[in-house]
């Protein structure tokens, strides 16, 4: 697994000058080195991780984001997403694995699986702020529980507003 942190800092436990700078400008989060050192043990059990990316994790009210490399959503997803359960009870928290960089449509469609987007629009309002307005499909697939954690999510990693709707 590759991460914003070396291989050393995350074996040691203990942080390189480069590494302490790094978490000393905020850049990396202590949830961000705990998340890496989890993954890192998962290696050997779970050879697919050897090859992901892990770029941040975002917290918000009993929701865990992770941010890892493009097209790396589907090896944390496999094993019958054995990964993503341990990484949540470990951490006791519902799981949400997403792209790092990846554009708004993608975002969101990941952030809010299994659930179907209808439609993305971008909503003007008078004092010159934008808020993005997504519709989601109601029937069939659970709801998301953590609506508001989810938009959380959304306004730290992208910097979105949301606003989520619901229709049949």
């Amino acid at each position: 697994m590759r991460a914003e942190l070396c291989q050393f800092c995350l074996k040691s436990g203990i942080l390189c000058p480069k590494c302490r700078e790094k978490v000393r400008r905020g850049e990396i989060s202590e949830t961000d080195i705990k998340i890496a050192r989890l993954l890192l043990t998962l290696e050997d059990k779970y050879p697919p991780l050897q090859d992901v990316y892990f770029h941040k994790a975002v917290e918000a009210d009993g929701v865990l984001a992770i941010l890892v490399g493009r097209g790396d959503v589907a090896r944390m997803l496999s094993y019958g997403g054995k990964i993503i359960r341990f990484i949540g009870q470990k951490f006791k928290k519902t799981v949400r694995v997403l792209e790092y960089n990846s554009d708004e449509r993608k975002f969101l469609e990941d952030l809010f699986a299994p659930m179907s987007i209808i439609t993305i629009n971008k909503i003007w309002l008078p004092d010159g702020t934008t808020e993005t307005r997504v519709i989601l499909k109601r029937g069939g697939r659970k709801a998301p529980a953590h609506t508001e954690a989810l938009k959380e999510i959304a306004k730290k990693i992208h910097g979105i507003t949301l606003r989520i709707e619901f229709a049949d």
